[in-house]
């Protein structure tokens, strides 16, 4: 860093103003698990890649197994799955979610969105529906269909027990 990269960073710091990710250092990594292909989940990374993380994409054949050994609760799984800093982060969780559980760093396993709430990021109402039925936005009955569905991020506690993070 220069000394005039160090000064504003020192400047910044102490008036206590939000610190450019240029600065910061390097964005956390998002890790997603995803069975291929699934367009929501792709959507769901480019959304965390636009909102300050890098995000790598794996793909598995084994979803199960993924979440049985990231010690996820069949109760709040999702489609796919995501770690970042040791946490996992199940379904379609927003950002700032995920940005507070990095600040405020819980004793948990990590969060979840259970299931695939429309509305939710990557889950948008104009995305594309993908192959693995994990997008199910079309509607074929004729009626007039949600935009958003109103939805709980859950904190995943040590012991498995669930608590409300967030509610969107």
């Amino acid at each position: 860093m220069s000394r005039l990269s160090l000064l504003a960073f020192s400047l910044i710091t102490a008036l206590g103003l939000a610190v450019p990710p240029a600065m910061a250092g390097e964005p956390p990594l998002v890790e997603i698990h995803m069975p291929s292909p699934c367009l929501a989940c792709i959507d769901w990374g480019s959304y965390l890649a636009d909102n300050g993380f890098k995000v790598r994409y794996v793909e598995s054949r084994d979803m199960a197994a993924v979440k049985k050994r990231l010690k996820v609760p069949q109760a709040v799984e999702s489609v796919h799955t995501a770690v970042v800093a040791g946490y996992f982060v199940e379904g379609h969780a927003y950002a700032e979610d995920i940005h507070e559980l990095l600040r405020d760093k819980p004793k948990a396993r990590g969060i979840a969105v259970p299931g695939l709430p429309i509305g939710a990021p990557g889950r948008e109402y104009s995305n594309p529906t993908c192959e693995t039925a994990c997008t199910t936005l079309d509607n074929t009955t004729g009626e007039k269909a949600p935009k958003r569905e109103l939805f709980d991020t859950l904190l995943i506690l040590p012991d498995g027990k669930t608590k409300t993070w967030a509610r969107h």
